[in-house]
């Protein structure tokens, strides 16, 4: 593997950084995991709609006008739980009103399922309704995967499927599910498990990242498992369209009536070694030729996380070396071991320009978030920063899905003034307009 040139990084504080727009802080009580998604979007009038779980273990969804940087908040749900895991995800409707979903994780002790609220008037997050919870399940298939759990939440709309909609999560089976409505989420068809290890394991998770075109598509790039259980977790993607899961070359995996696949019958991106690492996953774009690009991390060593950005050319993937990152970013209790050394500070593609990516990384002890841009399918960069110098960490930058060629291009990161554990948190969401 060639190894990506990277434009004088030790010069990274004397670059002029790229934000045009004062850094603001959305919320000061606010976090979110990147399982959930799209935990941000633009929405048809312009303004952005995004979430969040506060350190209490509320729920609560804002909008916020670009122009005029003012934001409106709403509490769907008092005291969830207090786990980032739960932070929501936004669909805008034909209608124009927003539907949002999210889980407790794992389930809850008030209930299990799916949480799913509405507005009742377009884009006003004001009028999200209360809170409908359903579970989705059948005794059948819970016979067949036996266990139950619900984390996570993936709404999509198909226009060619005369706008039905789709959602993902992890549920029966502890696998990747998926449900359908033709009704903008009133009733919700039985799941459908997608992914499974050949040999059932109930304690065998992929995850799973989600992108689509809002027409006839739904890209998935996903794991064999947790990387903290599966020694060798590998990258692989496919595609749904038209009753059908698909590889990057357009060979047929299944018909949704012949699911579950396993893993190994998908494309596969990375292929996990001891040498190279094991893997976990952040985003995926297609560009304005079709072609799937994939941000993900390696983990070469527990403390030692490296960025990659894969093209899918025609033929293979390409896959190239962005930068190190540093380490996972939790602050550690002295004394103790690291929970979750596989979270690294994040990465997220620009859906309207995927040679742009934001990622967050360790800069003389700190996590700060800096620009990348790629004209050679992620060979080389060019490097600029977005935040420096902070007192606080920057981690997991996300720029909201259907963002428009007229839209105001925003960044929105977490900002931690403590992340000890998804369970023990106090964190802020930032947001910044910043040059194209």
């Amino acid at each position: 593997m060639k190894r990506t040139s990277i434009y004088f990084l030790l010069l990274f504080n004397a670059i002029t950084p790229v934000f045009a727009q004062k850094q603001q802080a959305l919320t000061d009580d606010g976090t979110w995991c990147w399982f959930s998604d799209p935990r941000a979007i633009y929405t048809k009038n312009g303004s952005v709609v995004t979430g969040w779980v506060t350190k209490t273990g509320d729920i609560v969804a804002a909008s916020l006008d670009l122009k005029s940087g003012k934001s409106e908040q709403k509490r769907l749900y008092t005291k969830l739980e207090v786990d980032d895991h739960d932070n929501p995800a936004f669909l805008e409707l034909p209608d124009q009103n927003i539907l949002t979903q999210y889980t407790w994780h794992g389930g809850g002790k008030n209930g299990m399922g799916v949480i799913q609220h509405v507005t009742s008037k377009p884009g006003n997050v004001a009028s999200f309704s209360d809170s409908v919870v359903f579970t989705p399940k059948t005794d059948e298939l819970l016979k067949q995967f036996v266990r139950e759990t619900y984390t996570y939440a993936n709404p999509f709309l198909l226009s060619s499927e005369n706008n039905k909609v789709y959602s993902f999560g992890r549920w029966i089976g502890f696998k990747p599910n998926y449900i359908t409505s033709t009704d903008n989420g009133k009733t919700w068809s039985d799941p459908k498990v997608i992914i499974t290890s050949k040999k059932l394991d109930t304690n065998n998770r992929p995850y799973v990242k989600y992108f689509s075109d809002g027409k006839s598509k739904i890209h998935l790039i996903f794991t064999d498992g947790h990387p903290r259980n599966e020694a060798l977790n590998s990258v692989y993607y496919c595609y749904y369209e038209n009753g059908a899961f698909w590889r990057a070359d357009g060979s047929k995996i299944k018909d949704v009536d012949q699911l579950p696949f396993h893993p190994e019958d998908a494309s596969i991106v990375y292929k996990a070694s001891p040498e190279t690492g094991r893997a976990w996953i952040f985003d995926i774009i297609i560009d304005k030729k079709g072609r799937p690009i994939v941000a993900y991390t390696r983990y070469p060593s527990s403390e030692k996380h490296q960025y990659y950005y894969a093209v899918f050319d025609g033929k293979k993937w390409v896959d190239n070396h962005l930068t190190d990152s540093g380490k996972w970013f939790p602050q550690t209790p002295e004394g103790k071991p690291e929970r979750e050394e596989n979270y690294s500070g994040g990465l997220t593609i620009d859906p309207l320009n995927p040679e742009i990516v934001y990622f967050s990384h360790e800069i003389n002890g700190v996590f700060e978030i800096s620009k990348g841009q790629t004209s050679d399918l992620g060979k080389t960069w060019k490097i600029t920063p977005v935040t420096r110098n902070s007192q606080l960490d920057n981690v997991r930058p996300m720029v909201p899905r259907y963002k428009k060629k007229s839209d105001q291009h925003v960044l929105l990161w977490m900002q931690n003034k403590k992340y000890v554990h998804y369970t023990d948190y106090d964190t802020r969401i930032m947001w910044e307009v910043l040059n194209k």
